[in-house]
């Protein structure tokens, strides 16, 4: 059995997502931040980097989110959820990489400012850049990674449900989603599948 520990509006929601996707068994975890549950030594023993998602699996924990997305992926293999080739493999960990190294870096921005600077005017500079820095992100996903119905063409994979969860930060972030069509057909066709329905009613 598999434990997903989450939080609402965070990274673990394209992990809950694949996770129904490949008809896992698994239990859930809300941790609730206003609460600091997160920060609390029950938690910080399962992930002592103070963050979610976090997975609990039969060998161990697994934390950061495209880690997450590849043990999903390569464990329940029979839901096809990551390319069975070598390279489309390296090609759907690229996408997953981009969207957490850069594109979740500069949504943080917004509210996380803290984790790089304590100068509240250098906080706020990084807030100023958001809907830029993000404008640019979804212009390159629009141009770039977004080839088919899927971020990697024919087939629904990992990738497409954290690719959901930036889409659903566009908007707050500034920036004009009307701008980039295929992300907006993309998130529609995710808001239609069962298993995206099923997962959102716990972090919405």
């Amino acid at each position: 059995m598999l434990t997903l520990y989450y939080a609402k509006g965070t990274a673990a929601l394209p992990v809950h997502i694949a996770l129904e996707e490949a008809g896992a068994g698994y239990d859930l975890h809300l941790l609730e931040f206003a609460n600091k549950d997160h920060l609390q030594p029950g938690y910080l023993a399962i992930n002592p980097k103070g963050r979610v998602p976090a997975l609990v699996t039969p060998d161990g924990v697994l934390t950061e989110t495209p880690a997450l997305l590849a043990y999903i992926g390569q464990v329940f293999g029979a839901a096809k959820l990551i390319p069975d080739t070598p390279f489309g493999f390296a090609q759907a960990q690229e996408f997953n990489l981009y969207l957490a190294a850069t594109v979740h870096v500069a949504h943080a921005h917004k509210h996380r400012g803290a984790r790089w600077s304590d100068d509240a005017a250098s906080q706020e500079a990084m807030r100023a850049k958001v809907t830029q820095n993000m404008t640019e992100c979804a212009a390159l996903i629009e141009a770039r990674y977004l080839q088919g119905p899927w971020v990697m063409g024919e087939q629904y994979t990992v990738c497409d449900p954290y690719l959901f969860l930036v889409a659903r930060w566009l908007k707050g972030d500034g920036v004009d989603d009307s701008a980039f069509p295929k992300i907006l057909a993309h998130r529609a066709r995710m808001e239609a599948r069962p298993a995206v329905q099923a997962v959102l009613k716990h972090h919405d």
